[in-house]
């Protein structure tokens, strides 16, 4: 299989699903879930007690990182677009907190939600709301930057506060990743996914589209946070 970034790439055979349906090898047992269990797990690897934040926290990602973050004994603090996403995250997906980033003041979120500060940062976002979340960090904070969603629609690259005060002071690690890094690990992610699925420790949404002709439709949608999961 051909990917024009990532070149040539193995076919993996799935593991089987069981009761559940094949399309989840596009989600929570596909790339989206392999993204944040490797993601958190080796770029970010927290510690029980620790404190992650996570922006784009209702997307297909953003969602499994904070429930990943849970049951590894972690505080879960995200940012998303909605009052109904922040509602989906608390009460259904057990983040402790949750806060809608287009009615709140980042600064004052951050410090209700993160009493200790933050020790690991998922990023999907980029932007102004990621150097606030980085200047908020504990010493040694670990970052893992998986996307640049404030920017994927602008001709232009935002301005953005200047970060490297914080991250040599702070002594941060800040770590970009493609998930095809742990191509040869595929099915140790999907394995793990699927395990805590079956024992009720991961939940998704999924947001189908029927038709060819709603494809466009669809990814509009994706592009302008309307999906969840």
């Amino acid at each position: 299989v051909a990917n024009e970034k990532a070149g040539l790439l193995p076919v993996t055979l799935l593991p089987d699903f069981g009761s559940h349906p094949v399309s989840l090898a596009l989600g929570i047992l596909g790339m989206p879930g392999n993204t944040a269990y490797f993601g958190l797990k080796e770029i970010c690897k927290p510690n029980p007690g620790e404190t992650i934040v996570i922006t784009g926290a209702a997307g297909a990602v953003g969602s499994h990182v904070g429930q990943i973050g849970k049951l590894l004994g972690c505080r879960v603090v995200g940012f998303a677009g909605t009052d109904d996403k922040c509602e989906y995250l608390e009460k259904e997906l057990g983040f402790d907190r949750a806060y809608n980033y287009k009615t709140v003041d980042i600064r004052a979120a951050l410090k209700d939600g993160c009493p200790k500060r933050v020790d690991c940062y998922f990023d999907n976002v980029g932007g102004e709301i990621s150097s606030t979340i980085i200047n908020y960090m504990n010493k040694y904070g670990r970052v893992a930057v998986c996307g640049s969603i404030s920017s994927y629609n602008e001709t232009k690259l935002p301005k953005v506060s200047i970060l490297q005060p914080a991250i040599v002071l702070k002594e941060l690690k800040i770590e970009g990743f493609l998930v095809n890094r742990w191509t040869d690990r595929w099915n140790e992610g999907i394995e793990a996914n699927l395990k805590w699925l079956e024992e009720g420790k991961l939940k998704y949404q999924e947001k189908i589209y029927h038709g060819f002709d709603n494809m466009v439709d669809a990814l509009v949608g994706i592009l302008r946070g309307e999906n969840t999961g």
